[in-house]
């Protein structure tokens, strides 16, 4: 039974504020360990609960977070960036269950670090209508081939997020929302056991669906209008109101490549402090 874990960094075990995720400062480097050790409990959950591969996709701005030297050996990690499928890169190689750990709420969202993204020059994401995070998103890719989402990990916005997307998927809260830059958060040895736990739980549910394939449409909203403009610029992306543009595609693998293009040339023309 082969296994994913796309790992993300703001809802990893006590993760609170921008210098915890953002490299070469001393926080980050010490949220790194922590990050791992969110992850080797998941991994170890994993193989109790009868995987026989996991493979670590790091999902996280640079994507060259985690602390190989830590990782628990019996899993693979596919680091660094500009993967086809980004965050959610190997959900096409035939595994059989996907993990989301680390997880936050979308943008536009009360969450520790809430964005989509972009962190903080998109308001709001909507997929075929519906307000959407980086879980849902990720999850109607993980759909389009047939695989599961197993379980969510991040602070307890995020798992009520994953609930509306991925009902059946064990939910592991590691820290409380008391707003943007502050939780109540649980030690890591604590929330270690409970992400073990709810990991090998999990893969009771492993094993791949119909895939579902179809068009989707994406919605991206930003915090000014020139990000809009920008992003206008890419064929098929539509200008549908002053800070808004929209465009469809015939599969969720197309939409998501085309939502990365749209975040590029927005984040390229952020200006300094007044964005």
């Amino acid at each position: 039974m082969r296994i994913m874990i796309s790992a993300d960094m703001e809802g990893a075990t006590g993760v609170t504020w921008t210098a915890d995720v953002v490299p070469q400062t001393e926080q980050w480097q010490r949220f790194r360990r922590l990050f791992t050790g969110d992850v080797n409990a998941c991994v170890a959950g994993a193989f109790t609960g009868g995987a026989t591969d996991v493979l670590v996709n790091e999902a996280h701005s640079s994507q060259r977070n985690l602390l190989l030297e830590d990782l628990d050996p019996r899993a693979r990690m596919l680091t660094g960036r500009h993967k086809p499928l980004s965050m959610m890169q190997g959900i096409d190689s035939g595994v059989d269950g996907v993990v989301f750990l680390g997880y936050h709420a979308g943008a536009g969202r009360e969450g520790v670090l809430a964005h989509t993204y972009l962190e903080n020059s998109i308001t709001g994401v909507w997929l075929d209508g519906v307000p959407a995070s980086e879980g849902l998103l990720n999850a109607a890719l993980a759909a389009e081939h047939g695989v599961p989402v197993l379980l969510v990990t991040g602070d307890d916005r995020a798992c009520e997020d994953a609930h509306a997307y991925a009902p059946d998927a064990e939910l592991v809260a590691v820290k409380e929302c008391v707003s943007r830059y502050a939780a109540v958060c649980l030690p890591p040895a604590v929330t270690a056991e409970r992400i073990a736990a709810a990991a090998a739980t999990a893969l009771r549910r492993a094993g791949r669906t119909d895939p579902r394939p179809g068009p989707h449409r994406v919605e991206v909203e930003f915090d000014a209008t020139h990000l809009a403009a920008a992003a206008a610029v890419v064929p098929t992306v539509e200008l549908i109101d002053a800070r808004r543009v929209a465009f469809d595609a015939a599969s969720m693998t197309l939409a998501m490549q085309a939502f990365k293009v749209v975040t590029a040339i927005a984040a390229g023309a952020v200006e300094g402090i007044y964005g």
